[in-house]
């Protein structure tokens, strides 16, 4: 009987740290780290986007790996296309960038990336789920998924997104935004 005693206690103790281990936000950050936070405050507060946010798309994008290259050629931490990336650079009027620096330098996509958000965001008038779905889809498709009513922009419905790559997408950076933004109490 004492022996039975013993194993509920140790059972106990293993339930209780164990509990304390997974709900304590300071570990649960070891599975949701974040890299570039400098970078990734700096630009998202200069383009009133929420650093989180940024936070999500970039684990999402390329899970922080700077020199990404997709299939399709995007580039950097947040995989920017080619000529997105060089329309933002003459839209926005950044001096010296190259597509190199887009490709191998984190602060330089993330200011690139960070702007084009804030040109999605706008346009979607502060919609944040059109503009992670625009960010990968394109604002063209999501405009005209929204005027034709194959999708409503709202996270909610977002299983009605006619491209299953921009809806498993959407689904994915929202996930993500939520554990940090239940995680990181300040960015």
């Amino acid at each position: 009987m004492r022996w039975l005693r013993k194993k509920r206690v140790l059972l106990l103790l293993f339930i209780s740290f164990t509990v304390i281990v997974f709900f304590n936000s300071s570990w649960i950050s070891l599975f949701y780290p974040i890299q570039y936070k400098d970078e990734i405050r700096h630009h998202a507060e200069k383009n009133g986007l929420n650093p989180l946010m940024v936070a999500a798309i970039i684990r999402v994008e390329t899970n922080y790996k700077t020199g990404a290259v997709s299939k399709k050629g995007a580039l950097g931490v947040m995989q920017i296309m080619p000529d997105t990336a060089e329309w933002v650079i003459t839209k926005a009027k950044f001096k010296n960038v190259s597509l190199d620096r887009v490709k191998e330098e984190p602060e330089t996509n993330i200011e690139i990336g960070t702007w084009y958000l804030k040109y999605l965001f706008d346009q979607f008038e502060g919609n944040e789920t059109a503009m992670i779905a625009a960010y990968n889809a394109g604002p063209t498709n999501v405009k005209n998924w929204i005027k034709s009513g194959k999708w409503d922009g709202q996270l909610k419905s977002s299983k009605d997104i006619p491209f299953g790559e921009t809806r498993h997408y959407v689904q994915r950076v929202s996930h993500y935004f939520k554990q940090y933004s239940d995680i990181y109490d300040e960015f």
